[in-house]
């Protein structure tokens, strides 16, 4: 496929004061403001304003354009597309037997515009749009959308007319709610309905942005002559007006302190932030990312200096390859998430949720356990982060196994996971954690819990491979290559062929050593498929699928020595042997291709943590799901024997209700086959077992198989490389033999990420990414388009043949 053309960069100059003009409706006489901006503007900086309509309906004779070059002809101005039905620009472009411009296409060439006023020396650039906020555009998105990436501050029109007031703070709102900054606002100020007085009050007391007032323009004359005549008198009269002259300056100013502002933001953050997993003694102001806005898979972040020119843009775009921490996944700034929170936070704000109920929380509540299919789960308790909802699960778990065993309250219990997981940071989370450089210098760190080295799954040098640790080799065997990564997630057509039997093995002379050593343990907690934290290692998942099913078949295992052996419960949905506790905060919620990871093993836990992608990356917010048989645990006529556990803003309304919004926006996109693109890239299998269940080995990746393929090649410096859903993660060669988080391996790989494009024009975009140790990892968003994926792709080709 050809190259894709470079993310979108916002447009700040340092030089070029650029502002987007909007109407609060049609007919409010945006381009008549337009036109006495620009004149007041050339005044200041003769020569030097240019005015751009993007999209314009209506008779030649009739363009704005025509408007500002008859009044204005100081001005230079652009119309990017011109359409001669005076309707709407979505109907317009669909009856002009024309190709409609993507909004891509638009938003593209309105920068490629401000960038060519910049490069010339223009001052100012006006850009106005068509009709309302909320107008289409020529694709049917509306304008408050449509303009969004841009991130143009704003000079908005109001309407002085019957209704004006309502009109002018609706749209307000509506540019509000969706990140745009509102510098100024204008209007006619005569008119019976004194909404000039109104407003000018409103603005000032509620929003502190100022509201000028125009004279009206002189009633049209009885000749076109006497017309433009009297026109042109009333520019240059308002045009020269205090009113005029004072909003000009009042946008210069603004603009002046917008870019001091993003100038000094990285010194004043070393002295007054105390970053998170950050060693600040070695942070420069130069190594902190400055984010201006963030629109999908993209901030808007000051661009390095230029040591050959002064006149480079301020910000470029830089793909959010961490997705924000793994929260991100329908796009920075989307409107649907917007809007839910706002509701949310209009009808409720935040309300006590003990002994009561909301709609969102109730909606979520049932969205998530008819979602996620699993017969266990009937319970949602809600919290406010994944470790604190780790907290929760242990609670539950541990709860249960001590009550069933008979253990007694002053003997503490344990744990069952896997070397290198982390859950968190509070204290619970990571107790439940082997040391490590996460939590070997917390003073009150007390792992608890014993925890299974695995075999892990990588591409390397082209094949797909299951890597047994050397000191596991004589237990489980040696490496094995399967055809494809799909093959080695058929779970049930391995098993057939017994390739379960040394893992279930291994697990239960394990466990059998260390309960005769007298060790306790109280519930299993693992990520499911892929360690996180612990370097994004794809753990097998046939072995975790074992580690479950021996612990089920072994409550033998847990209980006191010589203690009677309990019945087996009465429910196929009770937990036996321990508590299974998936922690899915990271790999839930198709992050890895499918509603639940959990599918990926075939095997349903008794407790699952939910959180990151639950709200779409807008808002924080976990649910730890548990069964019937866990919720009984707690049940008495005793207060205390309650699962006293909760936070202020247990199950807040604004969390809970874009959560619902981000969960059947994900559902939806699944249905409607949204990622069929990448599920086509060669990802899914004919190798895998028929007799097994297919919908188990639909493995697929939003990065394409020969990228990764491909990328394994590269053995000199690349250890192992594997992809699933949106993640890519990068095992880079330390040559100092090192691996894990201390190790600095994929830094340079990272840097040349960060550093961008040494091909785009100005190093306009770049990827920011984070490492975790020797492993560069990456991610997309749930929606990222082919074309992101493929600009990426490229730089990483260039980065690991460099």
């Amino acid at each position: 496929m050809p190259q894709p053309p470079p993310p979108l960069a916002s447009p700040l100059w340092r030089s070029l004061r650029s502002y987007q003009i909007f109407g609060a409706n049609t007919e409010v006489g945006k381009t008549v403001f337009s036109t006495l901006l620009c004149k007041a503007a050339a005044r200041r900086s003769p020569g030097g304003v240019a005015f751009l309509k993007p999209v314009s309906t209506g008779p030649d004779s009739e363009a704005d354009d025509r408007h500002i070059l008859k009044f204005a002809p100081e001005v230079s101005n652009k119309t990017l597309f011109q359409y001669k039905i005076p309707v709407s620009p979505h109907i317009a472009a669909r009856l002009s037997n024309t190709t409609i411009p993507s909004n891509d296409a638009l938003l593209f060439q309105c920068r490629d515009y401000a960038a060519q006023c910049a490069n010339i020396g223009r001052k100012w650039l006006f850009v106005e749009t068509a009709g309302g906020v909320h107008s289409p555009g020529p694709s049917g998105t509306t304008q408050a959308d449509l303009y969004a990436p841009l991130r143009l501050p704003v000079v908005l029109v109001g309407d002085s007319r019957l209704g004006g007031i309502s009109q002018t703070i609706s749209a307000f709102e509506s540019l509000r709610m969706r990140g745009y900054d509102v510098e100024s606002i204008l209007l006619f100020k005569e008119g019976k309905y004194q909404n000039f007085e109104y407003l000018s009050e409103y603005f000032a007391e509620h929003h502190n942005v100022p509201v000028a007032g125009v004279a009206e323009p002189p009633e049209r004359k009885s000749s076109l002559e006497e017309d433009v005549r009297a026109m042109s008198q009333y520019y240059e009269e308002q045009s020269q007006d205090g009113n005029t002259t004072n909003v000009i300056s009042h946008l210069d100013s603004r603009h002046e302190q917008r870019i001091a502002s993003l100038n000094s933001m990285a010194s004043e953050a070393l002295q007054n932030i105390w970053y998170p997993f950050t060693q600040q003694s070695l942070l420069t102001p130069k190594d902190i990312n400055v984010i201006d806005s963030a629109h999908g898979d993209y901030f808007q972040t000051v661009a390095p200096a230029s040591p050959t020119s002064q006149n480079d843009s301020l910000l470029r775009a830089s793909f959010d390859g961490s997705a924000s921490w793994w929260t991100q996944g329908l796009g920075h700034a989307n409107p649907k998430l917007t809007l839910a929170a706002a509701y949310a936070a209009g009808r409720y704000g935040h309300v006590m949720f003990a002994s009561g109920i909301h709609r969102p929380a109730a909606e979520l509540s049932s969205t998530l356990l008819k979602g996620i299919e699993n017969p266990r789960l009937t319970r949602v308790f809600f919290s406010d982060n994944g470790s604190t909802g780790i907290e929760v699960a242990l609670k539950m778990g541990l709860r249960a196994a001590k009550l069933r065993y008979g253990w007694a309250a002053d003997e503490k219990l344990g744990v069952v996971g896997l070397k290198g997981s982390y859950h968190g940071d509070t204290i619970g989370a990571m107790d439940c954690s082997e040391p490590s450089g996460y939590n070997e210098k917390v003073e009150w760190y007390d792992g608890k819990g014993h925890w299974f080295d695995y075999p892990t799954v990588l591409c390397i040098d082209g094949k797909w491979r299951v890597n047994v640790p050397e000191e596991l080799r004589q237990a489980l065997g040696e490496d094995a290559d399967f055809g494809s990564l799909s093959e080695i997630f058929d779970v049930g057509g391995r098993e057939q062929k017994g390739h379960h039997l040394r893992y279930e093995a291994f697990i239960r002379e394990t466990l059998e050593r260390l309960h005769k050593q007298g060790r306790r343990f109280g519930s299993v907690i693992i990520e499911p498929v892929v360690l996180g934290a612990g370097g994004m290692a794809l753990v097998d998942p046939l072995f975790q699928r074992a580690l479950v099913n021996v612990v089920r078949k072994s409550p033998d295992l847990f209980r006191k020595p010589n203690a009677p052996i309990e019945e087996s419960p009465s429910s196929p949905t009770a937990w036996t042997g321990l508590p299974i506790i998936f922690d899915e905060v990271f790999t839930g919620l198709y992050r890895l291709g499918r509603f639940t990871s959990s599918s990926f093993l075939e095997t349903h836990p008794d407790i699952s943590v939910h959180a990151k992608l639950l709200t779409g990356g807008l808002v924080p917010l976990c649910t730890t799901l548990a069964s019937e048989n866990i919720f009984q645990t707690f049940s008495s006529q005793d207060k205390t024997d309650a699962l006293l556990h909760g936070h202020s803003y247990t199950a807040h309304p604004v969390g809970c209700q874009v959560a619902v919004e981000s969960v059947k926006e994900l559902q939806r996109m699944d249905h409607s086959g949204s990622w069929n693109w990448a599920k086509s890239q060669g990802w899914t299998s004919p190798e895998a077992s028929p007799a097994s269940d297919q919908s188990a080995v639909d493995i697929w990746s939003t990065w394409p198989r020969t990228l990764v393929e491909d990328l394994s090649r590269q053995t000199e410096r690349v250890a192992g490389i594997w992809a699933l859903g949106s993640v890519l993660a990068i095992h880079v060669k330390d040559a100092s033999g090192g691996t894990g988080y201390f190790s600095d391996a994929a830094q340079s790989l990272r840097d040349g990420l960060i550093a961008g494009d040494p091909e785009s024009v100005n190093g306009s975009w770049n990827v920011h990414c984070r490492v975790l140790g020797n492993v560069l990892y990456l991610m997309a968003g749930q929606k990222t388009t082919e074309e992101s994926v493929a600009q990426i792709s490229l730089l990483l080709r260039k980065g690991l043949n460099a």
